[in-house]
């Protein structure tokens, strides 16, 4: 009589052991990639485990992981943190990337690991790889990039890796970011609940396939008369260039609220003599980095701590190197109302237009 999956006897850990002839310690530390034993030990132990049809068990897994969450846990392996700006202090002073460390850390320092910083500046890039390798780093991060970077002939393929956000001319590794098309529309229809009508995008061209797009999907709930086209500003334009192009579309296009990825929009409309909100209400696409206090929090600390939670699930499964499929984790934000983008509906006329 044929015996199915459910009546087979479970292998277990000791059961690994005494075929691999190590202790039952040494079995469980190998399993969990743990980097105590050496990685030609556990690639050994984890083939014997393979072939002898080795599955985890859920609840025992359920509290082994309760027990581990609620004791201290001590640092026993880094997790690099790359840092490819030319100037690697500018890096975490924009509020969204320091929040990303910050998430980054914590999670690593309370699953066991440390998270450290390397300014590639300072090390060139096949140095830096032998120094991650001969310190037993398996796990790196890759934050948000400004500007051309030369990897050079590294090899990710002894690494995990998982980098913020969308980096232009990078390897397809898996990524975590802001879900920004969502909270593009999120944006839109929380603005259009507080009475505006004529509601704008205002951002970079690289943007349009993000934010914008997320904002044309939430335009098509008005009638077309209430449409307004993107402004899409070219990166590399002069401050000169982007502020005649803002003022011929406000102009044309007659705003009552926008929409913005830009720090600087709020002094370029002061320029213009326009007043906020009075005149043109605002909202950012982040309200910790851009001087607008209505808009988007994009809950950039919970981004650090799935990226290192992602990091450590792939140290774990030995999912090294360039993936053959990428995964993209969204990370949703939250609307934070504040005076530049007041409630029309509740204000008196000094208000409408």
């Amino acid at each position: 009589m044929k015996t199915d999956d459910s009546e087979r006897r479970i292998v277990t850990i000791r059961d690994i052991a005494r075929s691999a002839g190590v202790s039952h310690t040494t079995v469980s530390l190998a399993l969990r990639n743990n980097s105590r034993i050496s990685e030609k030990q556990r690639l050994r132990i984890q083939k014997v485990a393979a072939k002898m049809g080795y599955r985890p068990d859920p609840m025992l897994s359920a509290l082994s992981n309760y027990r581990l969450k609620n004791q201290p846990h001590p640092v026993r392996a880094a997790l690099a943190w790359l840092n490819p700006w030319h100037n690697p202090k500018q890096l975490r002073s924009y509020h969204e990337f320091d929040l990303y460390w910050k998430g980054a850390s914590e999670t690593a320092f309370k699953l066991g690991y440390h998270l450290e910083e390397f300014p590639m500046q300072e090390i060139p890039i096949q140095r830096l790889e032998q120094v991650l390798m001969a310190r037993n780093i398996q796990g790196i991060l890759i934050p948000p990039v400004r500007g051309k970077v030369d990897w050079g002939g590294f090899d990710w393929s002894h690494f995990c890796v998982i980098r913020f956000g969308r980096i232009k001319k990078f390897p397809k590794m898996h990524f975590v970011t802001s879900a920004q098309a969502q909270n593009a529309m999120l944006a839109f229809d929380k603005i259009r609940s507080k009475g505006y009508k004529r509601i704008g995008f205002v951002g970079i061209r690289e943007y349009k396939q993000t934010f914008g797009a997320g904002f044309l999907w939430a335009q098509q709930e008005l009638p077309p008369r209430q449409r307004l086209p993107l402004l899409l500003l070219e990166p590399s334009a002069t401050s000169r260039t982007r502020r005649e192009a803002l003022r011929e579309w406000v102009g044309k296009n007659k705003p009552d609220a926008l929409f913005t990825t830009e720090k600087e929009l709020p002094g370029a409309l002061a320029s213009m003599s326009y007043r906020i909100p009075e005149d043109i209400a605002l909202a950012a696409s982040s309200v910790i980095d851009i001087p607008i206090d209505a808009g988007i929090n994009q809950n950039s600390e919970e981004i650090g701590r799935i990226a290192t939670l992602s990091l450590i699930s792939l140290i774990n499964d030995m999912a090294r190197g360039i993936p053959s499929i990428q995964h993209e984790y969204l990370v949703e934000g939250c609307w934070v109302d504040g005076k530049s983008l007041p409630d029309r509906s509740v204000l008196g006329s000094e208000y409408q237009r």
